[in-house]
């Protein structure tokens, strides 16, 4: 399934357009992913240079991807016996890593001015790989939570989450727009036949030539401030 073109404008898309947006959040709302990448490469960079910085690589092609999914591989390749004991280990060191540096990590451009102007009258749903209690904690340490209705984190599937939503509010499909900088969130709109945003980053060219995809570097332009932004024509 292509994604629905949109024709508001020739060369600026209408987020405030749709009554329903799920976000993502690493990329999106906070610039974090190379804090993330940053995390994995210190976690295993015990078990070698060389290995690190292979984890780091495949970190970076698979964003949006859980770290449940991750870890267990890393270990794999580490040569570490993989039980779920020492995958919960591992992802509680991750979170250490991690945790803080997301939260002091730069804002996205636009996104906190446009959450603040829009979530009265827009609904708001952030869909994450990050696990779900550690989601939640950070848009109430960042002071957001109360711009989403609903927050859905791992082990809950982008996809999944946006369908159910979407089944529980009968919200038709052109009214729904999905926001992310990753393959999954890509997979997550395509699959449940809504619109794309994509924030276009150096890790996700391959990505940017897709059929019918919006993108933007950022949400200035939606908070009244400008900047670039471009749809993709086909």
């Amino acid at each position: 399934m292509s994604f629905e073109k949109f024709t508001m404008s020739p060369n600026r898309f209408r987020i405030d357009r749709f009554t329903h947006v799920f976000w993502d959040f690493d990329g999106v709302i906070k610039d974090s992913v190379e804090v993330k990448s940053n995390a994995f490469e210190a976690l295993f960079r015990p078990h070698g240079a060389g290995l690190a910085s292979r984890v780091r690589e495949h970190h970076e092609r698979n964003g949006g991807v859980s770290r449940y999914e991750k870890i267990p591989l890393y270990l794999g390749w580490a040569g570490v016996p993989v039980s779920i004991p020492v995958v919960e280990e591992y992802c509680r060191r991750f979170s250490e890593l991690a945790l803080q540096n997301v939260i002091e990590s730069p804002w996205v451009p636009g996104v906190r001015e446009y959450l603040e102007q829009h979530y009265e009258r827009q609904y708001f749903v952030v869909v994450t790989a990050t696990p779900q209690k550690e989601i939640e904690e950070i848009l109430h340490r960042l002071g957001i939570g109360g711009y989403f209705h609903e927050a859905y984190g791992a082990p809950t599937s982008k996809s999944a989450a946006v369908g159910a939503v979407m089944l529980r509010s009968n919200v038709a499909r052109d009214q729904v727009l999905m926001i992310g900088d990753a393959e999954t969130d890509v997979t997550a709109a395509r699959e449940n036949g809504i619109a794309f945003l994509l924030r276009r980053t150096p890790l996700n060219r391959h990505l940017q030539a897709g059929d019918g995809l919006h993108l933007c570097d950022d949400f200035t332009p939606w908070a009244g401030v400008q900047a670039r932004v471009a749809t993709q024509e086909n």
